[in-house]
């Protein structure tokens, strides 16, 4: 195994969210609408995407094309005040930020990078950018992100979409190792992101 292969396996094994580490995969096949996150929210691929078993919340899930950590995305949908974008595996002592009651459009890039800083257990995240943005067919945000996690030597990058619909916020995002991963696969996860429906 060359050296970048090494790398891309310790990235699999290193950046995966807590309580994903255990999951099995089904395929989804492409071009035909698939309910998401245990909700009316439909995506369709433009190509067949593996679909995790182990759902990261009980509102959420992820798929991947070539493993955890090489190219993800993540669907949560109809987040409720008072309720995460994860499991909260760690309340006690990293107990993960819920959803505010007056949550706005731009406060959920925040609401998402310190749900994320905790599940992937990492002080290396920033918000790059953000930009409105229809999603689900309403006023929604588009934002770009960035960051690393301890032990391991990729830097990731991505990119979500959210809105909210009557006090409920849907999210679609996706990440991957930002040398080669993210620019090969992220126009396919956009496609996913434009496909969503409820």
């Amino acid at each position: 195994m060359n050296r970048f292969g090494k790398i891309l396996t310790a990235a699999a094994l290193i950046a995966i969210p807590a309580g994903q580490a255990l999951a099995g995969w089904k395929l989804v096949p492409a071009a035909a609408p698939v309910k998401v996150a245990k909700s009316t929210m439909t995506v369709t691929p433009g190509e067949a995407w593996n679909r995790a078993s182990h759902r990261a919340s009980k509102k959420g899930e992820t798929w991947t094309l070539d493993g955890p950590s090489i190219n993800e995305v993540y669907f949560a949908a109809a987040l409720l005040p008072g309720e995460t974008f994860y499991k909260d595996v760690n309340k006690k002592e990293k107990p993960l930020p819920v959803m505010g009651k007056n949550l706005q459009l731009t406060d959920i890039p925040e609401f998402y990078e310190s749900s994320q800083r905790i599940a992937y257990n990492t002080a290396v995240y920033e918000v790059t950018g953000s930009e409105p943005a229809k999603f689900l067919g309403q006023d929604g945000i588009k934002f770009f992100y960035t960051f690393a996690v301890q032990g391991n030597p990729m830097q990731y990058k991505g990119l979500a979409r959210a809105t909210l619909i009557k006090g409920q916020l849907y999210l679609i995002s996706f990440d991957a190792p930002a040398i080669n991963f993210y620019e090969r696969d992220h126009a396919k996860a956009e496609a996913i992101m434009d496909s969503a429906r409820l």
